[in-house]
């Protein structure tokens, strides 16, 4: 029986919500009796130290600049074997916020303007209220809510202290909204209501007061917009296998794009998980959703040995 290497951990911030998940997937493919699975949690990784690792196909749950920036994903490709998630070039050009803008904008999908936090400028580059947000990285990690000038005093110092490169967008306040990628389908969307505004770290993983409403009432328009709006920038930035992309609804019913993950969560509280037991034909289970990114990544390697 093929044996699934289920990767979890790596460095950063994100590292609790990556075993978390790795934890879930390794459950949830040995669930589906189609494979065998070891689960392995790391921090970095050599090339040497992956190709010592048992497996056939490898599932990397790792999130943040490291674990699907492009640096896990280079060792992926020179290890050999498949693997579940995108190549190095779209891991990269996911993880930098400003890289995606231009490429959204490419393929006609509306993101606000941004502009880099310059250490050298005191003054906020746009008018408040803003975000000031890392570039390359994720889960709400680093991010502030400016409305005033102090609190964006406190923001960049923050984001100095941190030696993150930041940059600074737009405040768009609003429905949150996101779009599950599985393979060259668009998931149903789901709209996300914090209990205290802020989808952040704690409301994605830790509390259980945040409420997500799947197939929300929207204006007209808008949901076929979202989903083809998300598939047209996966296929863009060269997304394989699975993606989340996100959305900000300004009170006009405009939708704006707020970024493209690559390695989406996948603990109790994850999206793209909720999504596809959403689905309205053939809904999909953890057991049978992991399997299927499993098989995903296996179909991809057999049609480049044929090629």
């Amino acid at each position: 029986m093929t044996t699934a290497l289920v990767l979890g951990g790596g460095i950063g911030g994100e590292r609790d919500v990556s075993i978390a998940g790795a934890t879930a997937v390794a459950d949830a493919i040995a669930a589906s009796g189609r494979f065998e699975v070891e689960k392995r949690i790391v921090e970095t990784l050599t090339r040497e130290q992956l190709r010592a690792l048992p497996g056939d196909v490898i599932v990397p749950i790792l999130h943040g600049a490291w674990g699907e920036g492009g640096p896990m994903q280079d060792l992926l490709v020179a290890d050999g074997r498949p693997y579940v998630g995108s190549g190095p070039r779209a891991a990269r050009l996911s993880m930098d916020k400003i890289a995606l803008k231009f490429i959204a904008q490419q393929c006609r999908v509306r993101t606000a303007v941004a502009a880099v936090l310059d250490e050298n400028d005191s003054v906020c580059p746009l008018s408040l209220p803003v975000v000031v947000k890392p570039i390359r990285d994720g889960s709400t990690v680093g991010l502030h809510i400016c409305r005033t000038v102090d609190e964006w005093r406190a923001a960049r110092a923050d984001s100095l202290r941190s030696e993150r490169t930041c940059m600074v967008e737009p405040l768009i306040d609003g429905r949150e909204l996101t779009v599950g990628v599985l393979g060259d389908e668009a998931l149903p969307i789901i709209e996300i209501i914090p209990a205290d505004g802020l989808y952040d770290y704690e409301a994605k993983y830790t509390r259980n007061d945040t409420t997500y409403l799947i197939n929300p009432e929207l204006p007209a328009g808008v949901a076929p917009q979202l989903l083809e709006d998300s598939l047209r920038l996966a296929r863009q930035v060269g997304v394989r296998h699975l993606a989340r992309v996100d959305y900000m609804l300004d009170r006009s019913g405009t939708p704006w794009l707020l970024e493209l993950n690559t390695m989406p969560g996948f603990t109790d509280h994850s999206l793209v998980p909720m999504a596809a037991r959403a689905r309205t034909n053939d809904p999909l289970e953890m057991p049978e959703l992991c399997a299927r990114l499993v098989e995903m990544a296996l179909a991809d390697a057999r049609q480049e040995v044929r090629v």
